[in-house]
Order: structure tokens, then C-alpha cells, then sequence
């Protein structure tokens, strides 16, 4: 496996110092996706902002939210981030049967939070060419245009993470080392 460099502040462009700093004051640490994301200040910043904003401005609640980042972690198979969202869904106080059926890749315990991991399963799949059934599906869930848009958003966020992290081969911060996965394929 491939391997990037882990960067900090004694290592990364000076334009990266500003981003660590922002790191380290949310998280208490510098996660190693961000220390891997350091070399290249514009990378980061982006990651940053896409996180920020779908975290943060977006109209999905905590569950939906761990749906959506979830989902395509598992479908990634991305070693690194199941295991940060689970710790960050934990602390987003989603429910443990919600995180396992997603790590298990089982049902989820609503028809709406299924809705919404079968429309993000069909977006990343089908690199966004949904048919018409599948997007009335997602509306008849209860979703709106909004949250099409959304969660095209999170797939920008995720992709970013997931392909560092395969590539960087990133070992799992060890907050998050409890929470370690194995995708079905893989075990």
C-alpha cells in the first residue's frame, strides 16, 4: 500500500499552519487525515469548508447527517473514516443500532433513514444519474430539492476523505481505534 506524509506545524507550507491550528482547537489533536491533507494548503481548506458546511449549514439532523457520511464511507470501504464517524456519531448522540446498521450494512430502524441511505447509495453508484423513480422515492420520504443538493455536498466532502485516506493508507487516530471496521468484502 501507498503511503503520504503526515505533516504538522514544524512540517507542513505556511499556509497549512492556519488550517492545523483549526484542527487542533476542534478536535484537541490533529487528526491524521488533516495531517496528511496539511501538504497542500488548498486541499485542506477545502476539506475544511465542505466539512464545516455540512456539518454545520445543511438541514440534515444528526442521524441523517451520520446516514449520508456513513453510507459512503462503508460503500468506500474506507478504513479510517467508519471508525471517526462512529466516534463522532457517538458524540452527536446518534443511537448505537444506527451506527451497527450501518457498519453492518443492515436495515436501518425508519423507513425515512433508509430512504435516505438507498438515494445516497444510488448518487454514489451512479455517479449521480438517478432516474426519476429513485429520486420520487427520496420526495416521498419527505425530502426535498434542498437535500438532493445536500447530499451531493457530503459525496464531495466524503470523496475527498475516502480517496486521501486510501491512498495515505492513514492509521486510525487512537480515540477512534475502539470503533475499528472491516467492511463485509473484506472480512
Amino acid at each position: 500500500m501507498s503511503t503520504l506524509d503526515r505533516l504538522d506545524e514544524t512540517n507542513a507550507p505556511e499556509k497549512s499552519i492556519p488550517l492545523i491550528e483549526k484542527s487542533k482547537a476542534s478536535f484537541g489533536r490533529l487528526p491524521g487525515l488533516h495531517s496528511v491533507l496539511a501538504a497542500s494548503p488548498a486541499a485542506f481548506e477545502g476539506y475544511q469548508s465542505l466539512h464545516s458546511l455540512f456539518a454545520e449549514e445543511t438541514a440534515f439532523n444528526a442521524e441523517e447527517k451520520t446516514v449520508i457520511w456513513q453510507t459512503i464511507n462503508v460503500e468506500h470501504r474506507c478504513h479510517y473514516c467508519v471508525p471517526a464517524h462512529t466516534g463522532i456519531a457517538k458524540a452527536m448522540k446518534v443511537s448505537d443500532e444506527i451506527s451497527n446498521a450501518l457498519r453492518d450494512e443492515t436495515p436501518l430502524p425508519t423507513a425515512k433513514l433508509e430512504a435516505l441511505r438507498s438515494f445516497t447509495l444510488a448518487m454514489l453508484r451512479e455517479r449521480g444519474n438517478v432516474d426519476d423513480a429513485t429520486l420520487q422515492a427520496f420526495y416521498d420520504a419527505g425530502y426535498e430539492q434542498r437535500h438532493v443538493l445536500e447530499v451531493i455536498l457530503g459525496l464531495a466532502q466524503k470523496v475527498m476523505s475516502n480517496y486521501t485516506n486510501h491512498i495515505a493508507n492513514t492509521p486510525v487516530d487512537a480515540p477512534m481505534q475502539k470503533f475499528a471496521w472491516v467492511s463485509k468484502a473484506d472480512r
